[in-house]
């Protein structure tokens, strides 16, 4: 164990805490789960494995034997944590209400402090935490990606299954490559006013946009949706510039001081730009940024801006129905499977919006899929370090999606677009793409026809 943060010891009387006393899962919050077996078929391990401690259950009872000194943190107890992806899925299906996120992302930093990782798994991970959250540097790795994808090799390694032959892991990131954009080193302006033809109140509500990093580098045409369709119903977009990672994917894999020193250099970059609101697109960093209150709640300088922070984070599809809609849409004849992101709907409540939203598109048929609580096994950066079950959940999701026999797939986060394409990749279907919600609102605005937008993403 750590030498330099003690173990919790609750009383003379009992056994000392496995976890050591910084943030440790909180026991109040353990005590809510009544192992009433509700999350089981919501998890997406128990429902591929069908074992206990590879539940939402199964790992709060280690996690409250670990807190009361009757379990170790060893490699087993690791092995459970890690296996779970963090969809949250278990946080909709809980009639507890309990708070599974909490608990998980209280475990993970002691997981990473107290039980060593392989070299091999430890260099892999550190690869992705120096690649991910630093949009310069993936900016520099898109160059040799653009002509690896343009040149023809990149089809011709694919075809002849070359990929085997790497390890799967390094197989799982080549096949979740997605394309670089032409547009590889555009840049957002600082300020975009509201349209003309929206522009008609005094003074318009002034939200900053957060821009991501995976998403600024290979998903820039969402952002510029999102910047556009805010625009146009009135919104003054804020957008600073230069923006680090939210964090996100550290939270969600226990690396808590950096996920820490990210927070406040987010919660500072937007206080700076004196906005109304927060508005994200992507679900993963909108869950993390809702919660750099819990995030940052011992620190006696940061706890209460973060918290005024988080208050003032909202989803685009929130953000779009804070007031009545400006722009008339125009039809979009199209059948498309809407696909929840989990970080959206089950760690966020987010469900009804992005709906609503696409309902509102005359002619837009939105289908509904089998299974719709079931992670596609993106989450985050676990395809990446699990392969094996990620494909599995994606090969699952996208059957599902296949059974409703659409022209196109929406979701609302990045990495799930990236893991359903794989999955239709996987499958010999590179003919039906993936949009994010707000391409499809940008699309109705401007006046797009379904064969302009399905002609941009082929």
């Amino acid at each position: 164990m750590s030498d330099s943060i003690p173990v919790t010891e609750r009383s003379p009387s009992t056994k000392i805490s496995s976890f050591d006393t910084h943030n440790p899962p909180s026991r109040e919050l353990l005590s809510d789960c009544v192992h009433c077996g509700f999350c089981l078929p919501a998890c997406p391990t128990y429902v591929l494995w069908g074992e206990e401690m590879d539940s939402p259950r199964g790992r709060i009872y280690m996690i409250a034997k670990a807190a009361q000194g009757e379990a170790a943190l060893d490699p087993s107890f690791r092995q459970h944590m890690d296996a779970c992806l963090g969809c949250m899925a278990c946080m909709t299906a809980c009639p507890s209400g309990v708070q599974y996120n909490k608990l998980i992302e209280d475990t993970r930093p002691q997981i990473e402090r107290h039980i060593p990782r392989s070299i091999g798994d430890s260099l892999f991970r550190k690869l992705l935490f120096f690649l991910f959250p630093h949009a310069a540097r993936l900016r520099i790795l898109a160059v040799p990606m653009l002509l690896y994808q343009r040149s023809g090799l990149q089809r011709l390694i694919r075809r002849n299954g070359l990929l085997k032959l790497l390890p799967k892991r390094f197989a799982a990131m080549e096949a979740l490559l997605p394309r670089v954009p032409n547009s590889l080193f555009h840049r957002l302006p600082s300020r975009i006013a509201p349209t003309a033809s929206s522009a008609t109140v005094p003074q318009a509500t002034r939200v900053g946009m957060l821009t991501g990093c995976v998403q600024q580098v290979f998903f820039q045409h969402v952002n510029e949706a999102t910047a556009r369709v805010l625009a146009a119903e009135g919104y003054d977009v804020v957008i600073p510039q230069d923006q680090a990672c939210c964090g996100a994917l550290m939270v969600h894999s226990g690396v808590e001081e950096q996920s820490l020193e990210l927070a406040r250099r987010m919660i500072a970059k937007f206080e700076a730009a004196e906005v109304d609101y927060i508005v994200i697109n992507a679900a993963g960093c909108g869950s993390t940024m809702k919660e750099y209150g819990h995030l940052l709640r011992n620190d006696p300088e940061w706890a209460e801006r973060a918290a005024d922070f988080a208050a003032k984070c909202r989803d685009i599809s929130e953000i779009l129905l804070l007031k009545p809609a400006r722009q008339r849409l125009n039809p979009l004849p199209l059948r498309v499977a809407y696909q929840d992101a989990c970080h959206l709907k089950h760690a966020q409540g987010i469900h009804e919006q992005p709906r609503h939203l696409l309902h509102g598109i005359p002619g837009l048929d939105v289908a509904e899929i089998a299974e719709a609580n079931l992670c596609c096994g993106s989450a985050g950066v676990y395809n990446l370090l699990h392969p094996e079950p990620a494909e599995q959940l994606g090969n699952r999701k996208v059957e599902n999606l296949l059974a409703v026999q659409v022209q196109a797939i929406v979701s609302a986060n990045p990495g799930c677009l990236l893991q359903l394409q794989a999955g239709l990749r996987r499958k010999g279907l590179n003919a039906i793409p993936a949009f994010h919600m707000v391409e499809l609102m940008d699309a109705s605005i401007r006046g797009l026809k379904p064969e302009e937008l399905l002609h941009r993403r082929s």
